[in-house]
């Protein structure tokens, strides 16, 4: 393995800690690993698009926490992932059950997610972020 998938890889561990902090109400370590630098985009799984600005992006990630209560579990499914010297990415499916602040019982997230992150000052930063709600994949489904 090559040493910027190595890093990356490395990353992606501290990536997935900062997931389950999201789901359980808290934004600093999402807003952390984050770029400051536009352009930056977010596609979330609503449909709704907040794109070029890294500050906009930033406050809708910081709203979006508020969604959510503790409690929450989160992990990720990597299908692939790459690494050069100044951009990475990983593709793949988030798994959560979360806790929201509207609703008394857990609720199942399924999500199809592309990350991409560019490397700012020897870290890898969040640039863009695209999710969106998928189906399981029922195990009795043929191919």
């Amino acid at each position: 393995m090559d040493n910027n998938l190595k890093s990356f890889t490395h990353f992606m561990e501290k990536r997935e800690e900062v997931a389950q902090s999201y789901v359980c109400g808290d934004p600093v370590p999402l807003v952390n690993i984050a770029t400051l630098v536009s352009p930056a985009t977010f596609f979330d799984p609503r449909g709704y698009v907040v794109q070029q600005a890294a500050d906009d992006v930033s406050r809708t990630y910081q709203q979006g926490a508020k969604a959510f209560k503790t409690g929450s579990e989160t992990h990720f499914e990597i299908l692939h992932m790459a690494a050069s010297d100044s951009i990475a990415y990983w593709v793949g499916f988030q798994h959560a059950t979360v806790h929201m602040n509207e609703s008394k019982d857990p609720c199942p997230m399924y999500l199809r997610v592309t990350e991409i992150f560019r490397r700012e000052d020897n870290e890898w930063k969040l640039i863009h972020r695209h999710a969106d709600g998928a189906q399981q994949p029922s195990l009795t489904q043929s191919t």
